[in-house]
This record gives C-alpha cells, sequence and structure tokens, in this order.
C-alpha cells in the first residue's frame, strides 16, 4: 500500500506546538493490533505497520518510541476504562468490569493478547512498557474498589492484597494461552464469585446483574 502520510505538514504542525491529528493516531492503533493478531509480535514491525496504516515511519516515531510502546498504547486505549466503577458495593463494582470486559470484541482481543503475551518472557522492553503502561493500570483499579470496600466496611483490609490482585489477570492469560479462547461471561463470574470474592472474605453469592 503506498504511503498517504504527508511529512512535511505533519512535521509543520508537531514542530509548531499544534497537536498531531488524532484520527491517524487511531488508524496506527488499529493497524498494530490487527498485525499483532495476524502474524504475532515477533514479526511485527514499524515498516509493517506504516504500510499497513498507509503512514510514513516518520508518523510513528513522532507518536511512539518503538513497536512496544505503540502496542501496549494500542492495547490500553482498546481496554482502558474511564474510571474505576463505583456503584456502592464490591460486587456491584465488579458486575461493571465484567461488562466493560465483555464489550470487547473477545476474538480479535484473545489473538492480540496470545501473540502479545507469547513475546513477553524473551523482549526486555515489551515486558517493561506492558508491566508499566498495562498491568499497572488495571491492578491500580482493582486496589481501587477493593480499597473502597474496605472504607465502606463490606470487608476488613486484606493481608494478600498483591496477590489477590494478581489472581484475575493470571486466569484470564492462563485461559487465552492453554485453549486459546477469550475469557467470557460466564468465566468472569466464576473467577470474581468463587475465587476473588472469598479470598476478600465475602461468601459466594451471584454478581448482580447491571
Amino acid at each position: 500500500m503506498a504511503a498517504i502520510d504527508s511529512p512535511d505538514v505533519d512535521s509543520v504542525e508537531h514542530h509548531g506546538g499544534r497537536p498531531l491529528d488524532a484520527s491517524r493516531d487511531d488508524a496506527l492503533r488499529a493497524s498494530a493490533l490487527e498485525l499483532l493478531a495476524d502474524i504475532g509480535y515477533d514479526r511485527l514491525t514499524i515498516d509493517k505497520i506504516a504500510a499497513h496504516a498507509g503512514a510514513g515511519k516518520a508518523t510513528i516515531y513522532r507518536r511512539w518510541s518503538g513497536k512496544a510502546e505503540l502496542v501496549v498504547d494500542a492495547l490500553m486505549c482498546q481496554k482502558a476504562m474511564p474510571s474505576p466503577p463505583d456503584t456502592g458495593t464490591l460486587r456491584g463494582d465488579f458486575a461493571d468490569l465484567i461488562n466493560h470486559a465483555e464489550a470487547q470484541d473477545g476474538r480479535l482481543d484473545a489473538e492480540v493478547m496470545i501473540g502479545l503475551v507469547s513475546a513477553l518472557p524473551h523482549d526486555a522492553e515489551l515486558r517493561d512498557v506492558f508491566r508499566e503502561q498495562f498491568i499497572e493500570t488495571h491492578a491500580r483499579t482493582l486496589i481501587t474498589i477493593i480499597s473502597r470496600a474496605v472504607e465502606r466496611g463490606e470487608i476488613a483490609p486484606p493481608a494478600n492484597l498483591e496477590m489477590i490482585v494478581d489472581v484475575l489477570p493470571a486466569l484470564v492469560l492462563q485461559r487465552l494461552l492453554t485453549t486459546g479462547n477469550p475469557p467470557d461471561r460466564e468465566f468472569f463470574e466464576r473467577v470474581v464469585d468463587d475465587v476473588v470474592l472469598p479470598l476478600l472474605g465475602l461468601r459466594s453469592t451471584a454478581l448482580p446483574d447491571t
């Protein structure tokens, strides 16, 4: 695909302090995730992303330092929740998180995550960016809703908060890597209700419908 990028215009806008084209950012993020799902992280290159998006490499490097930062940023934009839910109950907050997860494109999401996670053990740059921008961001969401439940008196302060926060993403990744199937609503509800909530001292019961 021929590049349709206009380096001169884009460069002037950037160095002149005017914002870069957000629609182009979205196209580059989408191209990165589509290619990641199709060919995996190891074969993914900035050249391929640029060609797929019909852009120039300079456009990418004006926005991201490299493919690790671009891919994780794209993933964050796809899966980010605007703010931690605050429904007034811990179960309600987890139900909101499940609703958000269910709204994602499950099959593309699974292929993207498999392509990404399989590269983590041997790519230190990707591992650092993924941990700092993705894992820790989502961990903060879980810590926030658990802390609010403690403040409301729903649960006692957990002694093993870090381990509890790690359980849900660990089981999601385990399911993806061992079965290739994206987690569905039933999976999330079982993990939250039968594993996470009991670890927080709540008896197992059905999550509320929201």
